[in-house]
């Protein structure tokens, strides 16, 4: 079973890229995570729906009918850390050769994409810029598998 995170377009600001790279070099530590980043869309005069409808192509082109597609998205399910980390472990034991989490452009994703994700997957019920989420999910994944290596990095 592998891990995979996608995201579309790069992150621009220079603090965002160390803190992406750090979390990263650390979640190496515990598992590989393919860490994807698909090309903006440009040159669609800002038209949401033909950005959406772009990004879908990107995103579903990669995807097997066996990957298991977990949208980063406002309206998911919210876990604690804790329990988190148990979702990951039960990925871990899991049959799916990927589990790929996914987070959308500006405009969010196409329908055709939630159609095949498998479920969604809330950070907050607050607005982040995609940036700021990728930071965020990183250090989730990071403190998931320190908890579940009973590392003293998450206190409860």
């Amino acid at each position: 079973m592998k891990f995979e995170y996608w995201v579309i377009a790069k992150t621009k600001e220079k603090y965002f890229i160390s803190a992406e790279a750090e979390f990263l070099k650390r979640i190496k530590r515990y598992t590989k995570l393919t860490y994807k980043v698909f090309n903006d869309v440009k040159g669609h005069g800002n038209d949401p729906a033909v950005i959406k409808t772009k990004e879908a192509e990107m995103i579903l082109s990669q995807l097997d009918p066996q990957d298991y597609l977990i949208l980063l998205d406002e309206r998911g399910k919210q876990y604690t850390s804790v329990e988190f980390s148990e979702k990951i472990n039960r990925f871990h034991i899991s049959s799916y050769k990927r589990v790929i989490f996914l987070t959308g452009g500006a405009y969010g994703f196409h329908q055709s994409v939630y159609d095949q994700s498998k479920e969604m997957l809330s950070l907050s019920k607050m607005t982040f810029s995609h940036q700021m989420i990728r930071t965020f999910f990183l250090e989730q994944m990071y403190r998931a598998f320190t908890i579940l290596n009973g590392e003293k990095y998450h206190n409860e």
